[in-house]
């Protein structure tokens, strides 16, 4: 077994952290997984951190290639630049270390393996590169590798990082770079972007994670790139790089068909009518599903047209190439005769994983991997698309063949989450329920929030195999897709009458623009179609009825955490992965717009969400983050400062973490999600590993009730126990439910023991 080197470079930590909040008492029955996966099986002796991962034989190296000449495809100097750069070409590289050596072997890979997912790493930390404060002269990366950040985490429960995308993005005009045009997830190299840190300072932060039992999750994007030197070499008509995208060459004759491309811009999007000129004239598929950030004059189609590029075979060529997103993040092809697309993407994964050291990765925009045009004029097949499905198979099966795990960001239907749950990533991001519980605090309602839990436990969607989460990197996403598209014309049972499940979708989205934003909640902005920019704050303050930031005060603060907690509650006391950010462990509020107008012009709002912060307090007087991200408030005060205050966020989290790991709730199946007598209550049961039932008993309203919690799963007689105090709290009756108190927006969770003998209660 090959052991991490950096292991033994890093000195014994100081484990002497803050004492716990209150310690719980411990349970009587300690979490012992019941079930061995083959994973565990085959590598029966080996602790978990420190299990076989296949290794690079030699990190590849970056050539580095003189500027001389033209930016031109004749300029054999500029075309060797790219070549020296491309994402294609190194992992061209790459993988031919992996080629017949017998690790490839050691792990198994067909399946996904979302328990043994939840069981490496139930709690995430989601970072975002350019909102993180950090210590004067110390990278992104660099603090992230910090052991006292470490030691914070160990303390509260969180066992992994997710760092998002921290590899240079954008794109390149000629010679020069040009920005991201969406937060680094449209990449253009496999290399760290310097101004996150060094390869050498991502291989530090993975062997200080795994020093204190913990992963590092890294991203990879299968859907998309940006216009960097593989683009570049396709506009070119380089080898095998026009294979990488969806583009098409236009013949000059139909150039006329095309646009201009306006001065300073290298390509333009489509109008609807020339997509459809081009989709009847054979080139393109033509519309798609639907525009994805659409916007009147910016992009009215899913398609763009280049200028004219002439290429290193003195041809002049103009192309049409598919964007899902923006212009500027053209998709990858993965079904091209060259597969250069998917050669490049698994080159990717690899590095990662092989090579920098990271345990797991996120996989974006993987849900639009296929497309395929539809007869009768209708619109091209994009979302559901077999050829997704078979390409995310591929895309986790590499990444567990070499021995880590995949996670998806998947807005669709439940039905096309559980169809690539199958044999796809992993864990999915838990699109179903987020905006459903943000719906259950603006209306203190929890009908729809039940409906949601239900539909996904009636189509077949594990709890456990997904990412439950607080706030992440972007908007509170309500595109509400499973009711809008897949069962549009559907009925369903709501608010006492029957209703389709677009109107349904309407309903919703009303509900929580009409609650979150507006006059009553200005800091918290719609984002086009897809959901609201805010941060779990500003909800929360939104559902309170604070009507601005400003006007937040001690006891607001107080009432912020109280739900904050809550809403903590319900995503952990479930089975599957609980995920929260820096935003949600510092209490961040939305930015003032006209602090981040420049980025809110191009009408995304989501900026205002993603303020920077500062987790360990190193740069108190700091104003921005050193990628220029304004500095935000913070309700909650740095951790070390939490840390120090038992009543804190951090410290209450830390107890339902404690908790929640030693009863064994992450890789629970969930049973029943019952009626409620009061409309603010849900009700969450489950049967843990040791055959105990356990429920998760919240209320979303600011009312008191006197909770009577039934379910079919009850057996009468069961002591209820209290999963924090360990106290009895009630019996089962005979109706199959039993009674607790539930002060406004309380949590509770507890477990039913076994009813005791007959001749026990005859005594």
């Amino acid at each position: 077994m090959t052991e991490r080197e950096p292991m033994a470079q890093i000195p014994e930590p100081d484990r002497q952290a803050a004492d716990p909040v209150a310690e719980p008492a411990e349970p009587e029955h300690a979490h012992e997984p019941l079930e061995v996966n083959f994973a565990e099986y085959f590598h029966e002796a080996r602790p978990r951190t420190l299990r076989h991962r296949t290794r690079v034989r030699s990190t590849v190296r970056r050539r580095s290639v003189a500027q001389d000449g033209p930016a031109t495809g004749e300029n054999p100097v500029y075309v060797s630049w790219l070549l020296a750069q491309s994402m294609l070409g190194h992992a061209d590289e790459l993988a031919r270390q992996f080629s017949g050596m017998g690790s490839m072997w050691q792990n198994p890979f067909a399946s996904p393996g979302p328990r043994h997912a939840v069981e490496t790493a139930s709690v995430w930390f989601t970072a975002y590169p350019i909102s993180l404060i950090t210590a004067d002269g110390v990278s992104f990366l660099g603090a992230l590798g910090d052991t006292e950040l470490w030691q914070a985490f160990e303390t509260i429960g969180i066992e992994a990082v997710h760092t998002g995308p921290v590899k240079k993005a954008g794109g390149l005009t000629g010679w020069q770079p040009t920005p991201s045009v969406d937060g680094h997830f449209d990449r253009i190299s496999n290399e760290i972007d310097p101004e996150f840190g060094t390869e050498d300072e991502f291989r530090a932060m993975c062997a200080t994670a795994t020093w204190y039992g913990g992963t590092i999750i890294d991203d990879i994007v299968p859907g998309h790139t940006g216009k960097g030197p593989d683009f570049r070499l396709a506009e070119l008509g380089y080898g095998d790089y026009p294979g990488i995208y969806h583009m098409v060459e236009i013949e000059p004759a139909d150039w006329g068909m095309l646009p201009e491309v306006p001065a300073g811009r290298d390509s333009v999007n489509l109008d609807v009518a020339t997509e459809e000129s081009l989709e009847k004239a054979g080139y393109i598929v033509g519309a798609l599903q639907r525009v994805i950030f659409y916007r009147e004059g910016v992009k009215e189609t899913n398609w763009s047209a280049t200028g004219e590029v002439t290429g290193a075979d003195g041809v002049t060529r103009r192309w049409v190439y598919l964007h899902y997103f923006k212009d500027g993040q053209p998709s990858v092809n993965w079904l091209d005769p060259t597969f250069a697309g998917m050669r490049m993407v698994i080159g990717d994964a690899l590095h990662s994983l092989a090579d920098l050291g990271s345990g797991a990765l996120r996989l974006d925009a993987n849900g639009f991997l296929g497309v395929e045009k539809s007869a009768g004029g209708m619109p091209g097949w994009s979302e559901g698309h077999p050829l997704s499905e078979a390409a995310n198979h591929l895309i986790a099966s590499m990444v567990r063949k070499v021995g880590g795990f995949t996670f998806q960001e998947l807005n669709l239907t439940v039905d096309d989450i559980k169809v690539t749950s199958e044999a796809g990533a992993d864990l999915s991001y838990d699109f179903v329920n987020r905006p459903a519980y943000h719906h259950a605090l603006a209306t203190a309602d929890t009908e729809f929030l039940r409906l949601t839990l239900r539909t996904a436990l009636d189509l077949g969607v594990d709890p456990a195999s997904l990412v439950h989460a607080l706030q992440n990197h972007d908007e509170l996403t309500y595109e509400l897709v499973h009711w809008t598209a897949g069962h549009t014309d559907d009925v369903f049972h709501f608010r006492g009458e029957e209703i389709t499940g677009g109107d349904l979708a309407d309903t919703i989205r009303r509900d929580l623009c009409e609650h979150l934003t507006g006059p009553d909640a200005p800091y918290n902005l719609i984002f086009t179609t897809n959901g609201i920019a805010c941060t779990t704050a500003t909800v929360i303050a939104a559902a309170l009825g604070i009507p601005a930031l400003d006007d937040i005060g001690p006891e607001d603060v107080e009432r912020i955490r109280r739900v904050h907690l809550l809403l903590v509650m319900f995503n952990a006391f479930q089975p599957g992965v609980f995920a929260l950010s820096g935003w949600d462990l510092l209490g961040m509020l939305t930015l003032p717009p006209q602090q981040v107008s420049d980025l809110l012009a191009s009408g995304d709002t989501r900026w205002i969400s993603r303020p920077a912060h500062d987790l360990m307090g190193h740069r108190p007087d700091a104003q921005t983050s050193s990628s220029g991200m304004p500095r935000g408030r913070s309700l909650y005060g740095t951790l070390p400062s939490q840390l120090a205050d038992e009543t804190s966020f951090a410290r209450q989290m830390q107890a339902i973490l404690k908790v929640r790991k030693h009863c064994g709730v992450a890789t629970a199946r969930q049973v029943d999600i019952p009626d409620v007598a009061h409309r603010g209550l849900l009700v969450m049961v489950h049967v843990l590993d040791d055959g105990r039932t356990q429920a998760t008993v919240l209320n979303f309203s600011d009312e008191h009730v006197d909770a009577a919690v039934r379910s079919d799963h009850f057996t009468p007689g069961s002591p209820v126990v209290d999963l924090f105090s360990s106290e009895t709290v009630g019996t089962v009756d005979d109706l199959q439910g039993f009674r607790l108190d539930m002060t406004p927006f309380r949590s509770a969770a507890v477990v039913l023991e076994p009813p005791p003998e007959e001749d026990d209660r005859d005594s």
